[in-house]
């Protein structure tokens, strides 16, 4: 049963309740979703936290950290991504040092962290290069190098109290499922999979910006809403998974995945202007369908932190949780960047340093 109909039939505190109580033994963090509010373990986020007179009670703020269990399969293109400091890649390291990251992140007040199983470009926007990362073979099985990638990072998020924003498909890698049954394949077995490991801190975004280059219809922004629900319907011991998909900057949501979706996750890549982020949310509230769900940014590239007019402190007064994207721009080091790979996963650069000051003047952590 969806929420919307629980807190219609008033039961929101079962809902919380048992969302803690039944979760598996040997996890103990639970997110769930009441209105438009994100509780975790059964207490609102940031709870009786306010900034400058804004409520952020109920937000997640996050970050785009969609390469923590990158490789690249590909022995033509593998070179591309080795450290400067062995001359080699090692998708272990980069898992190993991502997990050994996030107690710092977590200290600064972040409390989710996105992924996505077939990662995102590693090169900055555009660029693609025939590197191939992915979780999941042309028939959608699981690879299970990157399955035990992953279970490292969602075992830590779980044991530090975070969610993970678990995407599943990303357009510059689902061409290399072989058809649209092999994308259903994946969408069933890693949902499954989820279930059955017992984890309740994931919201599941199915791919990452459904309107940009997709190559199998059911991933394009008319049908991505039958995959919305597909996860929704799959149950293990009453518990299922909350879902959404994203869409690329300064789109606003179309009314099958509003009507569909658990959550809406909103991008401000390229978004000037103040205004156009205030302007994105309230056009989004205005779709046909929409309900009081969270309203949560899970990538944006638009720094300026200091600034009263940032699109981070913009969405916190249009009471929407934020998210920071960040890539190595041209020119820069090693220390730059979270997607770009290698990464370092510390928080050693400048932008690092200004994101992570923002948020926790703002959750005061």
């Amino acid at each position: 049963m969806k929420l919307r109909k629980l807190l219609s039939a008033g039961l929101i505190f079962v809902f919380i309740i048992s969302q803690v109580s039944c979760s598996d033994s040997k996890m103990k963090t639970v997110v769930a979703i009441v209105g438009n509010q994100i509780y975790i373990n059964g207490e609102l986020t940031y709870k009786g936290r306010q900034w400058k007179g804004n409520n952020i009670e109920g937000l997640l703020f996050n970050s785009r950290m969609v390469q923590g269990t990158f490789d690249d399969l590909n022995p033509e293109t593998r070179n591309t991504f080795i450290y400067p400091d062995t001359k080699v890649w090692n998708a272990n390291r980069n898992t190993d040092e991502f997990v050994a990251a996030m107690s710092e992140w977590r200290s600064y007040g972040l409390l989710a962290i996105t992924l996505n199983m077939q990662g995102g470009s590693p090169m900055g926007y555009g660029n693609q290069r025939g590197w191939i990362n992915s979780a999941f073979d042309k028939t959608g099985n699981l690879v299970p190098d990157y399955m035990n990638r992953l279970e490292r990072i969602l075992n830590k998020a779980d044991e530090l109290g975070m969610v993970v924003i678990l995407g599943y498909f990303y357009f510059g890698q689902d061409q290399l499922l072989q058809n649209e049954e092999a994308v259903v394949r994946a969408v069933d077995f890693i949902s499954n999979w989820i279930l059955d490991k017992g984890y309740r801190n994931i919201l599941v975004e199915i791919n990452n910006e459904c309107n940009i280059q997709y190559d199998h219809e059911i991933l394009q922004p008319q049908r991505v809403h039958e995959l919305i629900e597909r996860v929704q319907s799959i149950q293990k011991d009453g518990n299922h998974l909350l879902v959404s998909t994203s869409y690329g900057g300064e789109f606003v949501p179309l009314p099958n995945v509003v009507k569909t979706a658990d959550y809406i996750l909103l991008h401000g890549n390229g978004v000037k202007n103040s205004s156009d982020i205030t302007k994105l949310i309230e056009d989004t509230r205005k779709v046909d369908g929409y309900k009081p769900i969270p309203i949560i940014f899970n990538e944006d590239d638009h720094f300026n932190f200091e600034s009263d007019t940032s699109n981070f402190v913009t969405a916190v007064r249009a009471y929407s949780s934020w998210g920071y994207f960040d890539y190595r721009m041209n020119g820069e080091g090693f220390a730059d960047g979270y997607q770009s790979v290698p990464v370092d996963w510390g928080i050693n650069s400048e932008r690092k340093k200004g994101f992570f000051k923002k948020l926790k003047e703002i959750v005061g952590d």
